[in-house]
């Protein structure tokens, strides 16, 4: 046997990051993740005590947020499974909040980012995690891969 180590060379990731309209979804998930970061910092340091479930609603959302733009932002394998996690988890917080503001709106007493599906925020929430999950599968490498050697 050989008791030299192994050496291999370091692999390298060329591909280019998001353009176009991954460029803009992006965008939209750092806006809403500063936006979001923003306003439950606010609203946790100043009024916690008035309504801690809508205001930790908004701080969890903004932590959504936050892991979307990163794992939107890159190409590698690992970074896309955090942005399917994180645009999922998205999805199903902003339809049980949005359900549950509309049907309880005592355990609201102050909006949060997904209330009444994101209404504050002209509905975007509600939208951009279908925009975020569909741009996901549009640009999987593996389907990309497939139909172009179709």
């Amino acid at each position: 046997m050989n008791d030299e180590p192994l050496r291999t060379a370091p692999a390298t990731d060329d591909r280019p990051p998001a353009r176009g309209a991954g460029l803009l979804v992006v965008a939209v998930y750092v806006i809403f993740a500063l936006s979001a970061s923003a306003r439950a910092g606010v609203q946790l340091v100043r009024d916690a005590s008035e309504a801690p479930l809508a205001y930790g609603l908004s701080a969890f959302a903004a932590v959504v947020y936050v892991l979307a733009a990163v794992g939107l932002a890159h190409n590698g394998r690992r970074m896309r499974r955090l942005a399917w996690t994180a645009v999922s988890i998205e999805m199903v917080g902003v339809l049980v909040v949005g359900i549950l503001s509309l049907l309880t709106p005592e355990l609201f007493p102050r909006d949060t980012v997904w209330s009444r599906f994101g209404s504050g925020y002209g509905y975007i929430p509600l939208v951009l995690p279908a925009v975020g999950l569909v741009w996901l599968w549009r640009s999987s490498p593996g389907r990309v891969a497939r139909a172009s050697a179709a």
